[in-house]
């Protein structure tokens, strides 16, 4: 354990429920170190990232069901000042600069954790959607006692502030934390989806959503892995950082008057080899069928709430079109995104905000005018 104080309460921004405005809470219980179970850890927040999904999670819009109070969030860097008693061979130490991830726990035993999808383990633990997340400055989650055995919300006892020693990610000296946040879970994801996107050295991508926080790491990566990139969105400021980030050619979605046509045209008349979409807009996925070339990869990577994914049978199997899901990324995955940015390769474009802002944030989100990414700052 450090020596540092830690507190009793904290300040965290809470859900209570989608029907009603989010609180900033200066109350918040801190867990203690003597309470740690072997495995767990305490993380003090340094700053955290905003991401869609943390607007799903405040608006209960996914067909998964989130826990309720719920602290969101899961882009998050800070310092490890405490480990759970008896934990056996701990990957990171006291003292450690880790970045907390979506996917805050998994069993690492069954047949999907041991083929590399253990994001997509059963058993596993979501940070700010099933668990306490990052809005906070300690990491925060909360255990699932059958609800008849449910104590009161405002006992010190009802909230574990940890995190899992096998999940969390070092972050390398020299990559600054609020750079590293938003890597952890924006650049994980279209890392991953680009790096299984059955493309190659001089391939074109198409990048819907290319000017957001998902897409403007996604048109870094695949610079980085030596594709070319057709930059799908809207606006000068989204066009301008696009441009400037490696993209080749820009299309604006609003100014087009046929999509289809225009990518195929920026891409040698034949289409893309791959899009990744990573708009949240069924639209986007509706399109990409019909302008991806023969034998070209749609991967789905974008979660819009509700819409379904349609695609021509005919189109899709007359042209060998690959549909692939590919959901946020494994630890390995992870240490990979992290380290092509603190290459130099790969660098996020973020405005730094004070965490008690969050709700104007996500109304900026929502608005669709926020460029790159936002990073919560804990001071």
């Amino acid at each position: 354990m450090s020596n540092q104080s830690i507190p009793k309460v904290q300040k965290a921004v809470v859900v209570v429920s989608p029907n009603e405005p989010i609180q900033v809470r200066n109350d918040y219980p801190v867990r203690q170190p003597q309470d740690l179970e072997p495995g767990e850890c305490l993380v003090k927040m340094h700053c955290t990232g905003v991401c869609h999904t943390d607007l799903h999670a405040r608006k209960g819009d996914w067909p998964l069901a989130t826990k309720l109070p719920l602290v969101g969030g899961h882009e998050g860097v800070g310092e490890i000042i405490a480990i759970g008693e008896h934990t056996a061979n701990s990957p990171v130490k006291v003292g450690d600069r880790v970045g907390i991830k979506w996917l805050a726990d998994s069993c690492l035993q069954c047949e999907i954790c041991r083929k590399g999808l253990e994001q997509s383990c059963q058993k596993g633990k979501l940070s700010g959607y099933t668990i306490d997340g990052t809005f906070s400055q300690y990491v925060v989650r909360t255990r699932f006692p059958p609800f008849r055995d449910y104590p009161s919300i405002f006992s010190p006892h009802f909230f574990l502030k940890v995190s899992y020693t096998a999940h969390v990610t070092p972050i390398p000296e020299g990559l600054d934390s609020a750079e590293a946040a938003s890597i952890l879970c924006a650049g994980v994801t279209t890392y991953r989806a680009l790096k299984y996107s059955q493309t190659h050295i001089g391939d074109w991508v198409v990048i819907p959503g290319a000017g957001g926080g998902l897409g403007h790491l996604a048109v870094q990566y695949a610079v980085a892995m030596g594709l070319r990139v057709v930059a799908i969105d809207t606006g000068k400021d989204k066009k301008d950082l696009c441009l400037k980030l490696g993209a080749e050619r820009w299309i604006d979605f609003l100014e087009s008057k046929d999509i289809v046509k225009d990518i195929k045209a920026a891409t040698d008349g034949l289409g893309p080899h791959a899009a990744i979409i990573t708009a949240a807009n069924g639209s986007a996925y509706e399109q990409a069928v019909n302008y991806l070339r023969e034998g070209g990869t749609l991967m789905a990577v974008g979660l819009p709430a509700k819409a379904q994914l349609s695609a021509s049978v005919f189109w899709t199997v007359v042209k060998s079109i690959s549909i692939l899901g590919s959901y946020v990324g494994n630890r390995q995955d992870a240490r990979e995104a992290i380290a092509i940015a603190a290459a130099g390769k790969v660098k996020c474009h973020y405005v730094l905000k004070p965490l008690d802002q969050l709700k104007d944030v996500y109304e900026g989100m929502e608005a669709g005018n926020v460029v790159g990414r936002v990073v919560l700052s804990m001071d």
